[in-house]
């Protein structure tokens, strides 16, 4: 999948002058958590709840000790004050936007998503913002992408062959270290694994697959490393 096959088109924007106020109130109108802020149509910054955290109004902006404000930089300390204190988008939005381009593959979006820590990213095609991809959308292309129940049920054969084909090409496991069997869509695996989380895994591997009725995990931990 593509950022284009799931984001949400019909951008809802702010304007850097506009009031933190009207920010918020649009926030809750609309159920979201954030705005692309645009100028003239250009992305000029991200506003959203986490903006909030921080207020003056609600007595929640950052306490420091008199000893910690004498030590603290002094424009980090006006800057905390600007975002906890100011009035309009410009003040308090983040200027550093994370996009990601409606080409990109979904993967990409995640990674964004994960490695700076936001809930959704504006997407942009040249200079413009096209749509919102968020948590929700990837939500939405789960349940898109996820297969249905009704899948028609594999014969213990067909059962066991994708098994070993799962496992062979996962890196998280020794080629050979489990062995499977299939008797009546009960799976039973036997064999070594180093931790208990490839155990979680091999059991999801096998619930996976359609005609499975059940997982017997006959596994044993152990040093792979120290017994070989």
């Amino acid at each position: 999948m593509k950022v284009a096959d799931v984001m949400s088109r019909g951008v809802l924007s702010v304007g850097p002058q506009d009031s933190v106020r009207k920010v918020a109130e649009l926030m809750l109108r609309y159920g979201v958590n954030g705005f692309p802020v645009l100028d003239r149509g250009k992305l000029v910054g991200m506003i959203t709840q986490g903006d909030f955290l921080r207020r003056a109004e609600t007595d929640t902006e950052r306490q420091r000790s008199r000893l910690a404000a004498l030590f603290a930089d002094s424009g980090e300390l006006a800057d905390e004050y600007v975002h906890s204190h100011g009035r309009t988008v410009d003040e308090i939005m983040t200027r550093d936007v994370v996009t990601v381009s409606a080409d990109a593959p979904l993967s990409e979006a995640v990674e964004l998503m994960v490695r700076h820590h936001v809930k959704r990213l504006p997407v942009v095609r040249g200079d413009g913002v096209i749509g919102m991809i968020s948590r929700v959308d990837l939500l939405h292309a789960y349940l898109v992408a996820a297969p249905k129940e009704t899948s028609t049920p594999l014969d213990d054969a067909a059962i066991s062959t994708r098994l070993k084909t799962e496992f062979d090409r996962q890196p998280w496991i020794a080629k050979g270290s489990v062995q499977p069997s299939v008797v009546d869509g009960v799976v039973v695996l036997n064999g070594a694994v180093q931790h208990k989380s490839q155990r979680a895994a091999l059991r999801v591997a096998a619930e996976n697959i359609p005609g499975v009725k059940r997982v017997v995990d006959n596994l044993h931990e152990v040093d792979l490393a120290r017994s070989s």
